[in-house]
């Protein structure tokens, strides 16, 4: 036999089981790596990575195959690992571990934990196939590389195995790189995610009904409808709209979703025979705990009057009228949707006959959901939203601009006038300018699609240029509550108008032919104030005549179209009267007719305070008032114009600079949207808040202004005076500083740095004005913003240290947390000074000395006394962190042979021993009186051990 020669580091894989048959054989299993030091003739000799520890041993080359290998640096020594992606060789390794432990629940006979320990296997299986196909786009692979480490972490959980702690992306933490803090904390965070998911997995009955882990942190829930098959014997066209219903608030909550089915039993588009799904989106939590939740059918026959009417005369046709209503109650439960038939329309109440639908929940938005679920929803699925905005409402994309006004066609009274029995009353609708032509935006530019075809009828359905309800058969009170989305563009919506025209439908064809038009309403989609029309209910004005005058605009749009509340509350053929009513036309006292209206937009407003504050140029007497009233606007209606609202604030800010009249009131505005952006709500916004500071934002003078007021705020309260709306302010104050320093930096480009000293004062003016705050010994509202201020102040650190000296800064911050007096606001002066270690600013060495010196004295103290010890604990960790991330930066640094490396160095080790000769002492002390179950002493007892590390690092001997 050949020699056997060393070969350069490899790695491998068993593709077939090795008996072990001699000696000196290594035995292996399918799947098993192996690192292979020598090879001679077909043989190598390596170890199993499985089993270290275990003796070297000889095995077939050829059932091995070779894998890629990378050098990882570590200081100055090297080391070869598989280039295998990490997450895979896991994996591998928690299978082969799983599968051991798995025959031994087979053997002892526990089927239930056995059977779970199987599926999690294969699911492990089939999602390392999927890592290991290299197709996934990045978004996907780290979601899955998520699920993949919950699922084998949760694993080991039940199965008792060690607890494995990772980093934010999913990587085992080397505990090498990583600090003892930071491993314990890791590790406490990864012990307390898994408790929470065995505690949801063993009582479901306590989640909220359809939130899983993925449903809970998801903004946004979906219903997913696919429609199977529908048999009814109708002998004629239909028409099915699916909405979701709430009956705890008797209303549709979602659009239509609109089916056309052929009389032939087949839909009328062919191409949507097994293609007709939806999904219904924009649901939130709320939604998702409604107390019950229908999914409604209703059906519309169209044709003839009765489906008794014998054919031997000509009969109307055409007309939609009611068949019959199906509805499910949607029980969500873990995932899996569950559906109870809760009631069927009595007509289609017969064997073979029905609806079949297959339901499921899907999370996140539109987008997200195209990207997860591709062979469930792709651009040819219908898109059914929710009425109304969501519960979090999330930032649209450039130019996504969103103009819906939902109409529900409530209900009609209607006399009979001459004729011997009631009215089939059918309405029309249809979208107006102001010469009265149908199909609103005719005098605009050109579109690709009809500007007469804006009435949506619900998703799935084509638009349409009128809208005709369903006729009810000789009833005086009609009650429709159809719902239909009028989509006009923004610029028409000004001219633009809704006209409901009233016809009897009769039976027969002939006489269907010679019925006029006996009345007609309408009203205008803006109101004179330049706001929209309102949401909710509308009793309009019926108007009888000519009928070609009921269809005349030049002749009743100057006509009252909405009787007023008082007029509303009186009964029909009461003495209602409308003055200036042309001859041809006269108002139908003894008819009425209510619609009702909901309007999404991200352009127009129904509030005329917040439209005051954006045309302010227009009135500018009015500036005053509509700068304080912005503050009692909905926040929904602010954040839908967040950019133009802080374009007006500015830029009365710019064009009034030579004066201060107007400097609170916009900078109390401006507190105000920050706030509303802080809302769970609207949360989304932050993105779009910072994209506007660092795109849109062009105020070069707005820094000296709101700079003056902050100043002013401050120093007001710290001289005992009243200043509510400080607190407010300090919640506010990270992104006041963000316009601050933005502003300042346009100015500096602008001017080529000039008034470089002046901001440099006017910053020092804030910060002493903040700490003589601090100082005051005042209880109430000075307490309220000393404890704001600790809370808020750190937030502002990322911004100002690149514009503030190091040092001056550090002095600032010292002098911050050292004025407070001792015994004052003790956690919440521990909690900013984490917060402040935390930051950037304490990176530097010349600002962390300033801010120990404030730091340390007071975590003596505590310590000592054996009060706040868990703020303590979590301070000195984060100090500790900093610190030792320092000395390996510096060591990084020293090996590169750089000057900083051993000035840095020098730095940390200053600091560490201070921090020895401070607290070392105090907290053993500390230490040896608490009693050995008390978690505390596991915390307090990383201290020593870091410190230790990081003297130790740096070749000093631990005290």
């Amino acid at each position: 036999m050949a020699p056997w020669l060393p070969t350069k580091e490899k790695y491998g894989v068993a593709v077939w089981n090795f008996p072990r048959t001699k000696e000196h054989h290594l035995p292996l299993q399918i799947g098993e790596m192996v690192h292979i030091l020598q090879a001679s003739e077909g043989w190598y000799c390596g170890y199993s990575l499985r089993n270290r520890a275990a003796r070297v041993g000889h095995f077939p080359a050829s059932l091995i195959r070779l894998k890629g290998t990378v050098v990882e640096q570590r200081g100055v020594e090297e080391s070869v690992v598989p280039a295998e992606m990490p997450t895979v060789q896991e994996i591998t390794t928690t299978l082969w571990e799983w599968a051991t432990i798995w025959k031994q629940l087979y053997v002892a006979g526990q089927t239930e934990r056995y059977g779970q320990v199987k599926r999690m296997m294969q699911e492990l299986m089939e999602q390392r196939s999927q890592l290991l196909s290299g197709t996934l786009p990045k978004d996907q692979l780290l979601r899955l590389r998520k699920e993949v480490t919950g699922k084998m972490d949760y694993g080991n959980k039940i199965l008792a195995l060690d607890l494995v702690v990772r980093d934010e992306d999913e990587n085992i933490l080397d505990p090498d790189r990583t600090s003892v803090i930071s491993l314990f904390q890791a590790h406490r965070r990864a012990a307390q995610t898994l408790t929470r998911r065995i505690q949801e997995e063993t009582s479901p009955q306590q989640r909220a009904p359809g939130c899983g882990a993925q449903g809970a942190a998801s903004p946004s829930h979906n219903l997913y409808l696919c429609v199977r098959n529908f048999v009814c014997h109708i002998g004629e066209e239909a028409q099915l709209f699916m909405a979701l219903y709430d009956p705890g608030e008797q209303r549709i909550i979602s659009e239509n979703y609109v089916i056309r089915w052929a009389s032939t039993g087949v839909p009328q588009d062919i191409e949507l025979l097994n293609n007709l799904r939806v999904v219904f989106t924009d649901l939130g939590s709320a939604d998702l705990k409604r107390e019950r939740l229908f999914l409604v059918c209703q059906i519309i026959r169209v044709g003839r009057m009765d489906l008794r009417d014998s054919h031997s005369r000509k009969l109307s046709t055409g007309l939609r009228r009611p068949f019959g209503i199906s509805g499910w109650l949607l029980m969500v439960i873990s995932f899996t949707n569950m559906i109870r038939k809760a009631m069927e329309g009595k007509d289609i109440n017969h064997k073979g006959q029905g609806l079949w639908v297959s339901l499921k929940m899907l999370w996140g938005d539109l987008s997200q959901v195209r990207k997860d679920h591709p062979h469930l929803v792709d651009r040819s699925t219908a898109v059914a939203r929710k009425l109304g905005y969501p519960e979090v409402i999330m930032p649209g994309k450039r130019g996504d601009v969103r103009n819906d006004i939902y109409l529900t066609l409530v209900q009609g009274e209607f006399d009979k006038g001459s004729k011997k029995t009631q009215k089939n009353v059918e309405v029309t609708v249809c979208v107006c300018d102001e010469a009265g032509k149908c199909g609103a935006g005719m005098a605009g530019v050109p579109r690709v699609t009809s500007p007469r075809n804006v009435i949506h009828a619900g998703a799935g359905d084509r638009p349409t240029s009128h809208y005709r309800s369903v006729v009810y058969y000789q009833q005086r009170h009609q009650r429709w509550m159809e719902t239909l989305k009028i989509a006009v563009p923004i610029e028409d919506v000004h001219r633009t108008h809704l006209r409901f025209t009233f016809r009897h439908r009769s039976s027969s064809d002939s006489k269907d032919r010679s019925e006029r038009i006996f009345s007609m309403a309408f009203v205008r989609l803006m109101r004179p104030d330049g706001t929209t029309l309102r949401d909710g209910e509308h009793d309009l004005v019926l108007y009888k005549g000519d009928s070609k005058k009921l269809e005349d605009a030049s002749a009743y749009l100057s006509l009252p179209s909405e009787r007023n509340l008082s007029e509303s509350k009186l009964l029909s053929g009461s003495s209602f009267r409308v003055s200036g009513v042309p001859s041809g036309l006269a108002v139908s006292t003894r008819d009425s007719f209510q619609i009702s209206t909901l309007i999404c937009s991200t352009k127009l407003t129904q509030n005329v305070n917040l439209l005051g504050l954006l045309k302010w140029r227009s009135k500018p007497s009015l500036l005053c008032g509509n700068l304080q009233k912005l503050m009692n606007v909905d926040g929904g209606e602010v954040i839908k114009f967040l950019q133009d609202t802080l374009d007006a604030l500015f830029s009365i800010m710019m064009e009034h600079s030579e004066t201060d009249v107007y400097d609170t009131l916009v900078f109390d505005a401006l507190v105000f949207i920050v706030r509303l952006v802080a809302d769970r709500k609207f949360q989304h916004f932050n993105t779009v808040l910072e994209a506007y500071i660092r795109q849109h934002f062009s105020a070069t003078l707005a820094y000296k202004k709101l700079l003056s007021v902050l100043t002013q705020y401050v120093e007001q309260a710290g001289r005992g005076e009243p200043c509510e709306s400080l607190p407010q302010t300090f919640k506010a104050l990270e992104y006041i500083f963000k316009f601050i320093v933005r502003s300042r930096h346009l100015f500096a480009q602008l001017y080529e740095g000039k008034e470089v000293a002046e901001f440099q004062r006017s910053l020092q003016q804030f910060f002493l004005a903040l700490n003589q705050l601090m100082e005051s010994p005042l209880e109430g509202p000075t307490l309220l913003s000393q404890g704001a201020a600790l809370k808020y102040l750190p937030s502002i650190l990322e911004d100002v240290f690149g514009i503030f000296d190091s040092s001056a800064l550090g002095a600032v911050l010292r002098d911050f947390v050292g004025n407070l007096l001792p015994q004052r606001l003790l956690k919440q002066k521990l909690q900013s000074l984490t917060h402040i270690a935390s930051s950037k600013a304490f990176q530097s060495h010349e600002c962390r000395e300033l801010v120990l010196q404030a730091a340390l004295p007071i975590l003596q103290e505590l310590i000592q006394a054996g009060e706040e010890e868990e703020s303590c604990i979590e301070l000195l960790s984060s100090i500790l962190e900093v610190l030792y991330q320092a000395q390996k930066s510096a060591e990084k640094l020293r090996v590169q042979h750089k000057d900083p490396g051993d000035m840095e160095l020098a730095q940390v080790k200053k600091h560490i021993q201070v921090i020895l000769e401070r607290l070392l002492h105090t907290v053993n002390r500390r230490v040896i009186v608490l009693d050995r179950e008390n978690p505390l002493r596991w915390k307090s007892s990383e201290f020593p051990v870091n410190l230790q590390e990081a003297v130790g690092g740096m070749g000093e001997q631990p005290i």
